[in-house]
């Protein structure tokens, strides 16, 4: 288990991930938690006290990675914008995100729906199963099934789906 500090911190202007809240993972910290990786990966362990597992190390190029904090765990943390955390991580090995049956069922009707999901990076993969997870509602839910099955009908990964008809910043 590696042991590090890190500050929390924020995107202002960074694509699709503007106004992400996350931790700073350096190349060298991210190599000793999985050698020579330069895609995303899970990991498990605490930050602070707060025990937790599945998280995406994300590569933000030069071999350096992003925790994304999501709200939730930010309200465990009780740590804002410029906090700093005590990390103490290593590879999730155990995680596997399983594909939902109604998402497997509407990807099987054709085969090059189901070709394509499982050609996308298993991050993506797993980025659209727990999008669709996180539906509150059956009809949400059934929005976003219908969205996926269309993003694979078009062959496109997780952010072309996710920017598919916003507005675009000049």
């Amino acid at each position: 288990m590696i042991t590090f500090k890190a500050e929390i911190e924020r995107f202002a202007e960074k694509g699709e991930k503007t106004g992400w809240t996350y931790i700073f993972v350096p190349q060298a910290i991210a190599n000793d938690i999985k050698p020579d990786c330069r895609k995303s990966f899970r990991v498990r362990g605490k930050l602070d006290q707060v025990e937790i597992e599945g998280m995406s190390l994300v590569p933000m190029g030069e071999g350096n990675f992003i925790i994304a904090l999501n709200g939730e765990i930010r309200k465990k943390l009780k740590k804002q914008l410029g906090g700093v955390l005590e990390l103490q991580l290593e590879e999730d090995k155990a995680f596997k995100i399983e594909m939902p049956e109604d998402l497997e069922l509407c990807l099987t009707d054709e085969p090059h729906l189901l070709r394509n999901f499982l050609k996308q990076p298993k991050s993506h993969q797993n980025w659209y199963i727990n999008w669709l997870n996180t539906a509150k509602t059956e009809a949400t839910r059934t929005k976003r099934i219908v969205k996926i099955v269309s993003a694979m009908d078009k062959d496109w990964d997780f952010g072309m789906m996710m920017r598919d008809g916003k507005p675009r910043k000049e």
